[in-house]
């Protein structure tokens, strides 16, 4: 069964994505191999300690490998995207995720907001950047990047938004080859981010609160007569939304409409999408914006709405790649851990893709899992086991505790 071969094909993913990296020494080469395996070979957490258990090379090895700064983690998470993503239309996605840490030592430990707990928590966050692909409602992440306790914000004399976009503007000639679509959600509506990202290049894609302040632009021509013509008609209604002025656009769920507006927060002229989701009930209403007034209002909606699946990268880190579990308190490896947990989830994806299977990390880290250590028994016995026999203890053993996805 093509299933008994994901741990192969696993690894072999692994290694082209590896090629495209500059740089790389053959003893690191071998370490990072075999790390990321471990990442979807361990059950339980993966710490140092347990790697020197499971893995090839001591605990101080991978706790060594660990604080390689020079690793370009965008290149080898691009080629994964590239293989797997294939829509037509594809964006960036941005979103911070809150990670729950204590110690003293811990670098950049703060409060920030966890929207599991719906308040502000002690830890630490992680900045995540991924490609969605809207036509497939799929995301893959290129890395993650650690967010500054308020002190070290303060020191760097940026505010966490402003951080937040010097990072992607920072990535900006790599980010642009994907993409110039920037998705993300309503915390990043600010002027602050939105222009700086602008005169980069970038066009952004994001929700607006429901008492944003529009104004319609002017119908209206030029007089002749002294001064600069009217900017704009009136400010926009959405309880009573003047349909003249709107295209209305086929949803599966209640009524779309979209239109040009000036918005005074922004200081710009946007593309509006507004999304009503019950005829009979006008009150209710959600906006959604892009910075781009060539798109059509349904890619606005469908591209953010495809945001959220960046949500399920974060959630499949912390529950099955050990996001959370790195125990060390140097920033390195720190970082190095969190995009390796990332990177894992996104050969897995590749894997099962290459064999026809449908992806669910659940299943994929159950049968990798069973692989490993099936292998592993049949290394240390010693024996040049039958063939036949083996086949059969794959098929029945390595699949035993995969899910359906």
């Amino acid at each position: 069964m093509s299933s008994s071969n994901l741990l192969m094909q696993y690894q072999s993913e692994c290694l082209e994505a590896l090629k495209s990296a500059a740089n790389i020494s053959k003893p690191f080469e071998k370490v990072f191999m075999d790390t990321l395996k471990l990442f979807m070979a361990i059950p339980g957490k993966v710490n140092f300690l347990q790697m020197g258990r499971y893995g090839e090379f001591s605990e101080q090895t991978y706790r060594n490998n660990f604080a390689n700064e020079t690793f370009d983690w965008l290149s080898f998470n691009e080629h994964l995207v590239r293989k797997a993503l294939t829509g037509n239309l594809l964006a960036i996605a941005v979103d911070p995720s809150f990670l729950p840490k204590s110690g003293k030592k811990t670098p950049w430990i703060g409060r920030f907001w966890s929207g599991v707990a719906g308040e502000m928590k002690r830890g630490q966050e992680i900045f995540g950047v991924g490609v969605i692909d809207v036509d497939n409602h799929d995301c893959m992440t290129l890395g993650a990047i650690q967010t500054p306790d308020a002190k070290s914000l303060e020191g760097m004399d940026y505010n966490l938004v402003e951080w937040y976009c010097q990072n992607l503007i920072i990535l900006k000639e790599r980010l642009q080859k994907i993409s110039r679509l920037i998705v993300a959600d309503a915390f990043f509506s600010k002027e602050t981010f939105v222009s700086p990202l602008l005169r980069e290049g970038f066009h952004v894609i994001s929700r607006l609160r429901n008492d944003a302040v529009l104004f319609y632009p002017t119908i209206r021509k030029p007089t002749g007569k002294r001064g600069h013509p009217k900017w704009y008609d009136g400010k926009v209604d959405f309880s009573n939304l003047d349909l003249s002025r709107c295209e209305e656009a086929e949803v599966d769920r209640g009524r779309l409409f979209g239109l040009k507006a000036y918005s005074k927060s922004l200081k710009r002229f946007i593309k509006v999408a507004v999304w009503y989701p019950d005829e009979e009930d006008m009150a209710k209403w959600q906006i959604y914006f892009s910075t781009d007034d060539a798109m059509s209002v349904k890619d606005v909606i469908n591209c953010y709405r495809t945001r959220f699946q960046l949500e399920f990268c974060f959630r499949d880190g912390k529950h099955y790649a050990a996001l959370n579990d790195c125990q060390s308190t140097d920033l390195r490896k720190l970082e190095f851990h969190r995009n390796a947990s990332f990177a894992s989830i996104n050969i897995a994806k590749v894997a099962c893709k290459g064999l026809g299977l449908p992806f669910s990390i659940s299943s994929c880290k159950s049968i990798i899992h069973n692989a490993y250590m099936l292998n592993r028994f049949i290394c240390v016995s010693g024996l040049r086991p039958d063939p036949q026999v083996i086949d059969k203890l794959f098929k029945e053993l390595v699949l035993f505790t995969a899910r359906a996805a």
